[in-house]
């Protein structure tokens, strides 16, 4: 073997260790902890009475929490915590909480599998909503709507709760004032709300 075939051999090996130890890192932090979902279990037991167990709400203008997207509900709760967002009730909760709390009810949450309850839309709504979706909304929440860091997920969501929140974007009226969603929503109609929130609900 040549001088420059070991050297070769040499980079390819310390590469290839390298990646995996990235890997290796990756798979530690992203995997959930069991005391950490053991203890946000525990905690999330008065979030029940609103959200439904393990995170799935039974009233339809109530959102789903269960498999939604760690870091987006970590910034929600900053937000109640800081009063960007306003709800008495939410933020008394939250601020309740040390933010190791906080950590493990979130982990807990984003862990659980969500189990949409609402009866699946007439299967017209649908196609209208996924058409208007498909021109639209995919462009921040993605094309399966399960959303990011930043962005919420939809699949799956109450479609009572994405109606609510639809509108009040479109009208100005919510407590939560964004910017591209108001541009974004300001020539809906309700026709188009409810077949988009019947599309993003019948999502898995």
């Amino acid at each position: 073997m040549s001088r420059w075939e070991s050297h070769a051999l040499r980079r390819g090996a310390m590469g290839l260790f390298a990646c995996l130890a990235v890997a290796t890192a990756l798979a530690q932090t992203s995997a959930p902890d069991a005391k950490a979902l053991e203890r946000g279990a525990k905690l999330i037991g008065f979030c029940a009475n609103c959200h439904g167990a393990n995170g799935n709400a039974s009233a339809p203008e109530i959102p789903n929490l269960a498999g939604q997207n760690a870091a987006y509900l970590e910034e929600q709760m900053r937000r109640f915590v800081d009063g960007r967002r306003k709800d008495p009730f939410m933020a008394g909760l939250i601020k309740a909480m040390s933010p190791a709390e906080r950590a493990d009810a979130i982990a807990y949450l984003s862990a659980q599998p969500m189990q949409p309850s609402a009866p699946r839309a007439p299967a017209a709504q649908i196609a209208e909503g996924q058409s208007y979706y498909a021109k639209v909304c995919f462009r921040c929440h993605g094309d399966k709507a399960m959303g990011d860091a930043t962005v919420p997920r939809l699949a799956g969501q109450q479609p009572g709760y994405v109606v609510k929140s639809l509108k009040r974007y479109r009208d100005g009226t919510g407590e939560r004032l964004e910017p591209v969603m108001a541009a974004n929503t300001k020539m809906m109609s309700d026709a188009q709300i409810q077949a988009v929130a019947a599309y993003v609900a019948s999502l898995r």
